[in-house]
């Protein structure tokens, strides 16, 4: 095996990462994009001749101010946690996405990339979940 094989390997391997992480930004926008929807159509079925009073403004409810929470209403049908799961799909996406790097850079053994992309993965892990 000549130099011109790695190349060609490395590059076909390159090629070969970015379509799956591609495909995972893909599946995981389409997907989040869906349960929006979904909740959207609930929320209009539910609340869509409903008058606003713009002089009150009433924030997020408790029940939707945590994920697990979030997930527990979701899955009874309250439609506001069904928009709340897709917006938080949404924001998993690039999580998940450095996730994966992490992998595909264990596989090819470069442990330079698979460091930062830990570091970068704690980083985003602790913004997401630290609550002030």
């Amino acid at each position: 095996m000549g130099p011109r094989t790695i190349t060609i390997a490395s590059a076909e391997q390159d090629s070969r990462m970015e379509a799956q992480v591609g495909m995972l930004l893909r599946i995981g926008v389409l997907s989040s994009a869906a349960v929006i929807l979904l909740g959207g159509v609930l929320f209009l079925m539910h609340h869509g001749r409903s008058v606003v009073d713009f002089r009150i403004f009433s924030g997020t409810p408790q029940e939707l101010r945590r994920p697990s929470s979030i997930l527990i209403n979701a899955l009874h049908g309250n439609d506001l946690a069904i928009i709340q799961c897709g917006i938080l799909m949404l924001i998993a996406t690039p999580v998940a996405r450095v996730a994966f790097s992490i992998f595909v850079f264990l596989e090819e053994r470069d442990f330079l990339y698979v460091t930062i992309s830990a570091l970068v993965l704690l980083i985003l892990l602790y913004s997401l979940i630290w609550q002030h």
